[in-house]
C-alpha cells in the first residue's frame, strides 16, 4: 500500500489560485501575517508551498505549518505587485520575511530647504519635511569637517532658528554671522532671494556638481588677477582650495559624471550584511551599513530585490540615480527598473559590475559585507547577554538538565580521503577556550564517520583516568611536603558534544559515547546544509529560529571546528613537503621557503618539470632534477 504524503489542511483547492501576477499572504490561526511575497504567476508560486511537507526545506516546512491559512490579491501588473509587496511588508513586519537591522545610526547633513532662508545642519532624524540630505557619513566629525569647509565657498545659514528669528527681527546679526560662522540674511550680508541662490549652488555641488564650480572660480580668480584686484582673487583663491579639499576627503573612483548607488553583499545561511555605497559625480558620497536577518531560505538574487525595494520604497526622485549596481541580477530586474523609473522619472537600470573600476569598487564593498558580518556574528556570541540567552535556548531546545557551560565541538577534514585529521575546539561560557584546542591525527580510517568515532573514543577515555599527583612534589617553607592532585588533560567534563555533521554522524558519535560509558553527555550534530539540530535517535532535526541565539553560538562552535581542522592540516601538509624537500642534498631551508614562494603550492611544484624548477635563482638542472625526482617518488 502506497504512503500518504502529508500536506497542510488548508491548501487551496486545484484551481481556485488564479495563474496572475499579484501578491500573497501566509497567516496563523489568530490572523497574523507570517510571510508575504510576489509572484508572476500565484498559482506556480503557491504550488510550491503546498507540496509534500518532506520535500520542502526545513525552514519553509516550518513556516507553513505555522500557517493556518494563506490568502492572495490579484494586481495588473508586475510592478504593482512589487509595490504592493513592499506596502504590505512594511504594514505587517512579517517574521518570515528578511529583517533589517541598521547597524547604527547614521549622520547626514541636511538642508532645510522649506524654510524661508535655508540652514545646514547635522542630524540623524531623517523626518525633517523638505530637507535635503547628504551622506551618511560614518562620524559626526566628518560632517562637521565638511560643512565648515563648505561654508567657505558656499556661505549659508548655520544659526538656529530662534537665533535666525531674533536677528531678523532686532535688525542686529546673529552671533554665528558677528564671527564669521553664518551667511544666512540674518547676517545682514546677504538677502533672502541672494541666500537662497547661494544655497541652491550648495545643493548642487553636494549633488554631484563640483567641476562647474571649480572652473567658474577658477575662472574668476584668474579675471581678479588680471585686473589686478588681488583681494577678491585672493577670496576665490580661498574657495578653491576649501573646494579641493572637500572633493580629497571623497576619492573619485568612478568616471566624474556616474550617479550610480552600489550594493555590496555577505551573506550565509543565517544573516547577511549589505554595504550601500552612495556615489554622485564619480565619488562616493555616503555609505551606509546594514544587517540582515534571514528566517526562509533566500537566493541572492531574490535577497538583492528585497534590499533594493527597502532601500527605495520611500525614496524621493532625485535620491534614485541613473545606475544601481548590484552582485547578484534579481528575476524581475525589468520590474525593478520599471518600478524605479516611474519613482525617478528618469530612467534607471541595475546592472551586475563585473569589469574595470566597478567591479574594483564591488569588491571592495563586498570585503567590507564580510567584515560587518562576521563582526555582527562575533558581537552577537561575545555579548554577556546574548551568551546567558543562548545557553538558555540550548538547554530548552535540546531538554537538557542544565545549561551547557562547557561545549566541545569536533570536525574531520582530510585531503581526498587522505591526510585525515580532526579538530575539538572547547567553547566555556559561550566564549572560545583556545587554550584547550586540541587536533588529532588519524591513521587508517573508512569514513567520515569512522574517524569521528575513533576521535571521541579517544577524548572520552581521558575522563576515566585518574587524578595525578604532580612529578615531583616541592617542600613548603616549614619544610612539609603537600602533594597536590591535579586533573589530567582532557578531564573535564563536557555539558554537550557538538559534531559537525547531520544524522550519521551523530550516530557514530552517540555510539562512541555508549563505548566508552558515558552516555550521561549530551549530544547534537549541525548540518550545514540546512543549519539543523540533529539529536540521536530522532528522525527528524529540531529546528532553532534563525534569529535565535543559540543558533548562532552553534554556527560558531561548528565554524570554529573547521578552521582549527584546516589550520591543522595545512601545517602538516607544509611540514610534510618540507621534510620530503629536506632531504634532498643542497637543498637548505632558504631554497625550500623560495621555491614553495615562487610556484604558489605544492600541487604547482608537484606538477613542475625539471627545466621549469631550474629557471629559479640558485636552482641549476642538477638541483633540479633531484628535486623533481624526490618529489614524484614522495
Amino acid at each position: 500500500m502506497a504512503r500518504s504524503t502529508p500536506t497542510v489542511s488548508y491548501k487551496p483547492k486545484p484551481g481556485e489560485i488564479p495563474t496572475n501576477p499579484g501578491v500573497y499572504r501566509f497567516r496563523d490561526s489568530d490572523g497574523r501575517v507570517l510571510y508575504v511575497g510576489k509572484a508572476k504567476n500565484l498559482r506556480a508560486r503557491l504550488s510550491n508551498y503546498f507540496a509534500p511537507l518532506h520535500t520542502l526545506h526545513e525552514r519553509t516546512r516550518r513556516m507553513v505549518t505555522t500557517a493556518a491559512s494563506v490568502e492572495w490579491t490579484v494586481v495588473a501588473s508586475d510592478v504593482d505587485s512589487l509595490q504592493l509587496e513592499y506596502m504590505w511588508i512594511k504594514e505587517f513586519d512579517p517574521p518570515f520575511n528578511v529583517r533589517y537591522r541598521d547597524d547604527k545610526s547614521y549622520p547626514f547633513m541636511a538642508i532645510t530647504l522649506a524654510d524661508e532662508a535655508p540652514r545646514v545642519i547635522v542630524t540623524r532624524n531623517r523626518r525633517i519635511k523638505g530637507a535635503k540630505y547628504f551622506g551618511p557619513y560614518p562620524k559626526v566629525w566628518a560632517v562637521h569637517d565638511t560643512i565648515d569647509l563648505m561654508i567657505k565657498v558656499f556661505p549659508i545659514r548655520t544659526c538656529s532658528d530662534s537665533s535666525y528669528k531674533k536677528a531678523m527681527a532686532s535688525g542686529r546679526p546673529c552671533f554665528p554671522g558677528q564671527i564669521g560662522r553664518c551667511g544666512g540674511p540674518c547676517s545682514m550680508k546677504v538677502s533672502i532671494e541672494e541666500h537662497r541662490a547661494i544655497v541652491e549652488d550648495f545643493v548642487a555641488f553636494m549633488s554631484g556638481g563640483d567641476q562647474r564650480f571649480t572652473r567658474e572660480l577658477t575662472a574668476r580668480m584668474r579675471e581678479a588677477s588680471a585686473a589686478m584686484d588681488y583681494e577678491a582673487a585672493a577670496v576665490y583663491r580661498d574657495r578653491l582650495q576649501a573646494i579641493d579639499a572637500v572633493l580629497n576627503k571623497s576619492a573619485l573612483v568612478l568616471a566624474a559624471d556616474t550617479d550610480a548607488d552600489l550594493f555590496g553583499i555577505a551573506e550565509d545561511e543565517l544573516a547577511a550584511a549589505v554595504q550601500h555605497f552612495v556615489i554622485r559625480g564619480g565619488r562616493v558620497r555616503g555609505v551606509r551599513a546594514t544587517t540582515i536577518e534571514k528566517e526562509l531560505d533566500i537566493s541572492g538574487g531574490d535577497l538583492v530585490d528585497q534590499v533594493l525595494q527597502r532601500t527605495y520604497g520611500n525614496a524621493a526622485g532625485p535620491d534614485i540615480p541613473r545606475q544601481v549596481l548590484v552582485p547578484a541580477m534579481p528575476d524581475d530586474a525589468a520590474d525593478l527598473e520599471e518600478w524605479l523609473r516611474g519613482r525617478r522619472g528618469k530612467s534607471v537600470t541595475i546592472q551586475i559590475a563585473q569589469r574595470g573600476r566597478k567591479a574594483e569598487l564591488m569588491r571592495t564593498a563586498s570585503l567590507n559585507a564580510q567584515q560587518a558580518l562576521m563582526l555582527h556574528k562575533t558581537r552577537r556570541t561575545s555579548d554577556y547577554i546574548a551568551r546567558t540567552q543562548a545557553l538558555t535556548d540550548l538547554q530548552e531546545a535540546l531538554d537538557l538538565a542544565e545549561a551547557p557551560l562547557r561545549i566541545e565541538c569536533f570536525d574531520v577534514s582530510h585531503l581526498g580521503g587522505t591526510n585525515v585529521v580532526a579538530s575539538m575546539v572547547v567553547f566555556e561560557d559561550g566564549l572560545p577556550r583556545k587554550d584547550q584546542y586540541r587536533s588529532f591525527k588519524i591513521e587508517e580510517t573508512t569514513d567520515d564517520t569512522d574517524s569521528l568515532r575513533q576521535v571521541l573514543a579517544r577524548r572520552l577515555a581521558y575522563l576515566d583516568r585518574p587524578e595525578e599527583p604532580p612529578a615531583q612534589p616541592e617542600p613548603t617553607d616549614d619544610g612539609e611536603v603537600v602533594t597536590e592532585r591535579r586533573r589530567a588533560r582532557f578531564a573535564y567534563r563536557p555539558q554537550l558534544l557538538v559534531v559537525d555533521g547531520g544524522k550519521p554522524q551523530v550516530e557514530a558519535a552517540a555510539r562512541a559515547l555508549r563505548e566508552a560509558g558515558h552516555e550521561e553527555i549530551a549530544l547534537c550534530g549541525i548540518a550545514k546544509r540546512l543549519e539543523e539540530v540533529w539529536l540521536p535517535g530522532e528522525e527528524y532535526p529540531v529546528i532553532l529560529p534563525r534569529t535565535s541565539e543559540a543558533l548562532y553560538l552553534l554556527q560558531r562552535l561548528r565554524d570554529e571546528a573547521h578552521r582549527f581542522a584546516i589550520t591543522h592540516q595545512r601545517k602538516r601538509r607544509r611540514r610534510d613537503i618540507q621534510s620530503v624537500l629536506a632531504e634532498v642534498p643542497g637543498l637548505g631551508e632558504a631554497r625550500i621557503k623560495a621555491l614553495l614562494r615562487h610556484f604558489g603550492s605544492v600541487a604547482a611544484l608537484r606538477t613542475a618539470t625539471p627545466e621549469q624548477i631550474a629557471q629559479l635563482p640558485g636552482v641549476g638542472p642538477k638541483l633540479a632534477a633531484s628535486i623533481h625526482s624526490h618529489l614524484a617518488g614522495g
